[in-house]
């Protein structure tokens, strides 16, 4: 089943980021989500996730046309 709504932990993990990455992402709006039942858990929905991905694309490509890499610049290591 295609679940409308992922847990933080789920977010983290197909963006391969820590869980306290994912809550900073939340906490600052950068990525909408939800407070839910009554201890507050976290929901974030994919729609969201994908639109938030979207974006990030864009900004990529936004910073690597505004910011070329020279000839002589080596790749990192990631």
């Amino acid at each position: 089943m295609n679940d409308r709504f992922l847990q933080l932990s789920d977010v983290a993990e197909i963006l391969n980021i820590s869980a306290s990455q994912t809550y900073a992402l939340v906490r600052s709006g950068e990525l909408p989500a939800i407070k839910i039942g009554g201890r507050g858990q976290w929901r974030v929905e994919r729609t969201e996730l994908e639109a938030y991905i979207q974006r990030a694309y864009e900004q990529t490509r936004a910073f690597v046309a505004a910011n070329p890499m020279s000839r002589n610049e080596a790749m990192p290591d990631d």
